[in-house]
């Protein structure tokens, strides 16, 4: 369950900065700022807290700290500790 959310919330983190980064190399509309960019501080605030979430190790809490792709790294991270885990 924390994966689930922790992939959306770092999906919704992504995308919403790509989407403010497009509006300020084109059209550059306050409103879509203003609309998204609350959006993306909260994700990348839920990313930090999903991350610093119990077993984390304190390398995979440190990835949680990068802007944009944070949440990306953290899951790729927490993918790879559970496939050296062996069954």
């Amino acid at each position: 369950m924390l994966h689930r959310r922790l992939g959306t919330a770092a999906a919704v983190e992504t995308l919403s900065l790509a989407a403010l980064l497009t509006n300020l190399a084109t059209a550059h509309l306050p409103w879509i700022a203003s609309a998204l960019g609350p959006v993306h501080g909260f994700c990348y605030l839920v990313v930090i807290a999903l991350a610093w979430q119990p077993p984390a190790p304190s390398r995979v809490r440190a990835l949680s700290l990068v802007p944009a792709v944070g949440g990306l790294l953290v899951l790729r991270a927490q993918r790879r500790r559970a496939a050296a885990v062996p069954a």
